[in-house]
């Protein structure tokens, strides 16, 4: 049997198999997502060429299709029409068939029309990339002329590590199970705080929140190796970032709300519900023990379980969900005055309609009722907030 140009041990055959998946991975989440879907950082085009004609080795992904679906992914998180929401299709459709979803949505031309824009549309993009079979067939070739038997073994875990990977783990257990760091409105998680495996798209969450943004790591002990991989680009000259994550500053509290706190509050939205929601919890859990105390049977859900059920978007629960948190709020005044203050706080940054100056006094006077609110964690808050600098 031949056994190729490159005779190694069996793990040498496993280093090679994870370093190829890894240059795969580091081109979906550096060229596709943060490049092409985002427009996070510029690339020179010795690595966007390089890149495109990987993917177009080990995937046969096209870049408008990933792109465009990426977007809508985006545009529409959570509801019917994204592609591969666990919310809305189940976490064991999209872990298990997310290859599937993907392909499904790359046929849809008004999702190529309305979110493709601005890929690249060169001559190679249109008569060698478009053509997914060529490229993975080649790298077919390639690796068994170089292992022999087992290049037909590292093929085939080139061949899955994406979909399984990038379309099922990250597009499904990421907006399913994990941690978070900021309250943004769909369900997007952290997998884990060390983006190694896949490039950095474990810190699912901190994207969600900061689309935009070139760094997917933003707690010291996180780490995104993509954002490695940029600044080591960028240091010869090969690669631009232009957003990261903004880091909240603190200052001195201010003894009246002005324009630079609303500023600041605005710039670290997911930041303030995040410390919102952290600072009252204790208050959320005393409130809801206490009430299903007071109506013993009514309502099924534990305390955390509740707890967890008012911070969701109403708009994504169940009916019968939506009829227990609903539940809660008529059979508390003080949880409907809490949860209508994260809403108020919420609509500074949601209005558009609204002027600078009427902001201001709305966040003025929040301040001023949450202050005389009688609740200590509240007012904690409400003194952390008036120390946030631009």
């Amino acid at each position: 049997m031949f056994s190729g140009l490159i005779d190694l041990p069996w793990w040498g055959y496993v280093l090679v198999a994870l370093g190829l998946t890894h240059v795969t991975i580091a081109s979906v989440t550096i060229f596709l997502h943060r490049h092409q879907a985002h427009r996070a950082l510029e690339l020179h085009a010795i690595p966007s060429h390089f890149f495109r004609f990987w993917l177009w080795l080990t995937t046969g992904m096209v870049t408008k299709e990933w792109a465009a679906i990426h977007r809508k992914h985006h545009a529409k998180c959570e509801t019917v029409d994204d592609p591969h929401s666990p919310q809305t299709r189940g976490l064991k459709k999209v872990l298990w068939e997310g290859a599937e979803l993907y392909q499904a949505e790359a046929k849809n031309p008004e999702t190529l029309s309305r979110y493709g824009h601005g890929t690249p549309d060169d001559w190679l993009e249109r008569n060698v990339y478009t053509r997914n079979t060529l490229g993975i067939s080649l790298m077919l070739v390639i690796d068994l002329v170089l292992f022999g038997a087992i290049g037909l073994t590292i093929w085939a875990v080139q061949m899955i590590w994406i979909p399984f990977f990038a379309a099922g783990v990250i597009n499904g257990v990421g907006h399913f199970w994990g941690y978070r760091n900021f309250d943004c409105v769909d369900a997007s998680r952290n997998l884990l705080p060390w983006g190694i495996l896949i490039g950095g798209e474990e810190l699912h969450n901190n994207h969600h929140s900061f689309a935009t943004s070139a760094k997917l790591s933003a707690r010291w002990y996180e780490f995104d190796i993509g954002w490695m991989y940029i600044r080591l680009l960028q240091f010869v000259g090969l690669a631009k970032p232009k957003k990261v994550i903004p880091q909240p500053k603190f200052g001195a509290a201010r003894p009246v709300p002005d324009g630079e706190m609303l500023q600041a509050i605005i710039t670290h939205r997911y930041d303030v519900m995040t410390r919102y929601l952290a600072s009252l919890r204790q208050t959320y859990k005393e409130e809801i023990e206490a009430l299903r105390q007071k109506h013993v049977g009514t309502f099924k859900l534990r305390t955390g379980e509740l707890y967890r059920l008012l911070q969701r978007e109403s708009a994504s629960l169940p009916a019968e969900q939506l009829a227990e948190r609903e539940a809660v709020l008529v059979h508390s005044d003080r949880l409907a005055m809490l949860e209508g203050m994260r809403g108020e706080l919420a609509a500074l940054w949601a209005r558009s309609s609204v002027s600078s100056d009427q902001l201001l006094q709305q966040l003025r006077d929040w301040v001023e009722r949450a202050e005389k609110s009688g609740i200590a964690q509240l007012q904690e808050f409400s003194h952390r907030l008036r120390c946030y600098a631009a």
